[in-house]
């Protein structure tokens, strides 16, 4: 069973466009092929990324899904949201409201 902490590689990303967040939570759940695949776009809602000027963080178990993420996401999605910045060691949180 894998824990939140597990989910220790992020990616935070930028986007002003309220459909592609829902896209780019969609394309999180895709990317991390096993373990809980809910995990990776929690604490991502509308509230979250209005509260921190349109950025939210996606969290993956491994550099290799959140190189997926990155991948799907730019050929899906490409010019509508940006990369602002990853992380190596930024566990995933319980999800919050």
């Amino acid at each position: 069973m894998t824990t939140h902490s597990e989910y220790r590689y992020s990616i935070t990303v930028h986007t002003d466009d309220l459909a592609v967040l829902h896209c780019l939570r969609a394309i999180a759940q895709f990317a991390q092929a096993e373990g809980n695949r809910s995990i990776p776009w929690g604490n991502t809602k509308e509230v979250h990324w209005q509260a921190n000027s349109h950025e939210v963080s996606f969290r993956f178990t491994s550099d290799d899904y959140r190189a997926s993420f990155r991948n799907t996401a730019d050929r899906v999605l490409k010019g509508l949201w940006s990369e602002k910045s990853t992380n190596d060691n930024d566990p995933a949180t319980p999800a919050r409201l």
